[in-house]
């Protein structure tokens, strides 16, 4: 049946009504905060461009990002921060964080979720200690990730993803319903790498779709990316069994084989021929991969961690290297054993 057409679940037993500030009114922070509204909390969406505030409004709707999908109720959209609320949802991209967050001085402290996914360039910062740094560490907060298209979770289609760091226990309860379930995890920095480092395979994967290498590559890449992320996730003090899970290989699958994924389409057009000057002039959403693959190789090289796919896009986005000549020297590389 079409999943737009059933009635939305109510919120878990035992969750409680709460006001809810979402920063950031793109695709994925729209979603989450129409998700938290239809669950019966009381939401406000910031974005800080008074124009958007108000199309927002009056339309009712996010035309610019998610267009035909409506706000409940209790949904409504701000240019305000407001010291009532009670739980704050980050949906600014990562490499926005500490210019966003750098203008407020009366932001509640609260616990705030991080949906954001990279790595920020120069630092080499996940989102929450970007965070952390510009709001201070006595400011509490999590990670919501996994595989969690837009597109899918708006209309009810089942999607599982996993919580961590400040009070993600209560998080679980107060998110889920029986179309959006959430595990707990106690890997923060697993957690966030994972969401940040699929990204970088996502447009890998693409540019495998572009050039029409088949399945078998495909397939390829997802089971080798999958264990250069374990690497430098553990060399950053991650949990290795983090990256078989769903912020791991759950979110990279989704990124590698969803149409919907930008950073895969990204790909998918380097694939075709076209330059990433064009393809970003040309779209208004984030494609997180394409810096995040900067940030990748400069803590790679920092750690002494070898990640050769990666490696092989960052000279295809950044040293002008032809995605062909890139796929053979990898295909070329020197025999070794799978697991080692």
């Amino acid at each position: 049946r079409d999943p737009a057409s059933f009635e939305y679940p109510t919120a878990l037993e035992g969750s409680g009504i709460v006001k809810v500030g979402i920063i950031g009114a793109g695709a994925w922070g729209t979603t989450i905060a129409i998700h938290l509204a239809k669950l019966g909390h009381d939401v406000r969406l910031w974005a800080h461009v008074p124009e958007e505030v108000a199309l927002m409004a009056g339309a009712r709707e996010n035309v610019s990002f998610l267009p035909g999908h409506k706000f409940p109720e209790t949904l409504s959209a701000t240019g305000k921060i407001d010291p009532a609320w009670e739980l704050m949802v980050n949906g600014v991209p990562t490499q926005y964080i500490r210019s966003v967050y750098s203008r407020f001085d009366n932001l509640p402290n609260v616990t705030l979720v991080s949906l954001s996914k990279g790595i920020e360039i120069g630092t080499g910062l996940l989102p929450t200690q970007v965070l952390a740094q510009v709001l201070g560490t006595s400011h509490p907060t999590a990670v919501l990730t996994g595989p969690c298209i837009a597109k899918e979770v708006v209309v009810g289609q089942p999607t599982a993803v996993v919580v961590a760091g400040a009070e993600a226990s209560m998080l679980q309860t107060l998110f889920s319903n029986d179309r959006f379930r959430v595990y707990t995890s106690d890997d923060k920095v697993g957690v966030e790498l994972g969401g940040a480092l699929k990204n970088v395979m996502g447009i890998a994967a693409g540019m495998v779709d572009g050039l029409g290498l088949g399945d078998n590559a495909k397939a390829s890449l997802l089971t080798r990316g999958i264990v250069e992320i374990g690497r430098l996730g553990v060399a950053l003090g991650a949990k290795p069994h983090t990256f078989n899970g769903l912020a791991g290989f759950g979110d990279l699958f989704t990124t590698c084989v969803s149409p919907h994924g930008r950073n895969r389409t990204l790909g998918e057009r380097i694939g075709r021929g076209e330059s990433l000057d064009a393809i970003l002039q040309s779209v208004t959403s984030v494609a997180e991969g394409v810096p995040t693959t900067k940030a990748v190789m400069e803590q790679s090289r920092e750690k002494g961690v070898e990640m050769p796919i990666t490696e092989a896009l960052f000279g295809i986005l950044f040293e002008g290297v032809d995605p062909s000549a890139a796929l053979t020297k990898l295909m070329t590389r020197a025999a070794r054993p799978e697991h080692r």
